[in-house]
């Protein structure tokens, strides 16, 4: 992919400092993800500092997967520090469709307009009040399913819509492009899907102003190393090592030979 390589060098050697409001089973792995890539983690969560923090960093994911009323008030007064602060930031509703409470609070959370929003493809086309047959945090419809919702999506809130699945659709509403690869141990491993919004982060962060390509670039450099420990594995446990050790290997290089994205 043309610049997937510019923007590895450029976020390696920026290390930007991504702030992360994420759920507790991904906090660990998330943490992991970005220091492999070579971004910088920090999981910064009391409400009293999170708005402070969040103008501080280069970007801000938030990721409503274990959600309570506290963390929700938290992620408000960071994206509030990011957007006052003129930062970049990633939303990942996970399985918002579930409940009252979740629905609520991530039409709060789109309607203060993320730079970019990361969903499987259940969780983007409840967006569109249609019909979705996600199950908890799996998604249950195909990617192709949610691509035009995607659209939409970005192109009425002026924001890139990353669709994740076996291949994976990224749009801003008037470019988009498909990425494949990866490996399908990847939904065996817990919070890959969730690591992979801070990672978003991390690229965004390192190239504010294209959110569209650094979207790209972290959904490449994911699908590449995904591929390479694949080929090491031989269960999830040691995918999930092999999958890091891919992360911090793969150089600049090695990502624009192997990527494989589609521009449409």
């Amino acid at each position: 992919m043309a610049d997937a390589d510019i923007l590895l060098s450029e976020m390696r050697e920026k290390a930007p400092l991504v702030h992360c409001i994420t759920n507790h089973v991904a906090m660990n792995i998330a943490a992991n993800v970005l220091l492999a890539a070579g971004a910088s983690p920090a999981m910064v969560l009391a409400e009293e500092e999170a708005g402070e923090f969040a103008g501080l960093a280069d970007a801000l994911t938030i990721n409503i997967g274990t959600l309570t009323s506290e963390r929700l008030a938290s992620m408000k007064a960071a994206i509030a520090g990011a957007r006052d602060g003129g930062k970049p930031w990633v939303f990942d509703p996970v399985a918002h469709f579930a409940t009252g409470f979740r629905r609520q609070a991530a039409r709060d959370i789109l309607d203060l307009g993320p730079t970019v929003l990361r969903g499987n493809a259940s969780e983007i086309l409840a967006f569109s009040d249609g019909p979705a047959s996600g199950k908890g945090v799996d998604a249950g419809d195909a990617v192709e399913a949610a691509e035009e919702t995607a659209r939409r999506l970005a192109a009425e809130s002026k924001m890139v819509v990353a669709v994740t699945g076996k291949t994976d659709f990224v749009t801003d509403g008037r470019r988009s492009a498909r990425v494949a690869g990866g490996s399908p141990l990847m939904p065996k491993v817990t919070a890959l899907g969730c690591a992979l919004t801070c990672l978003v982060g991390g690229f965004v962060g390192a190239r504010p102003a294209d959110p569209f390509s650094a979207t790209l670039a972290a959904f490449a450099l994911y699908a590449v190393a995904g591929g390479k420990a694949h080929q090491m594995a031989e269960g999830p446990g040691s995918f999930a090592v092999h999958f890091l050790d891919s992360l911090a290997a793969t150089t600049p290089a090695e990502l624009k030979a192997e990527a494989r994205v589609t521009l449409l």
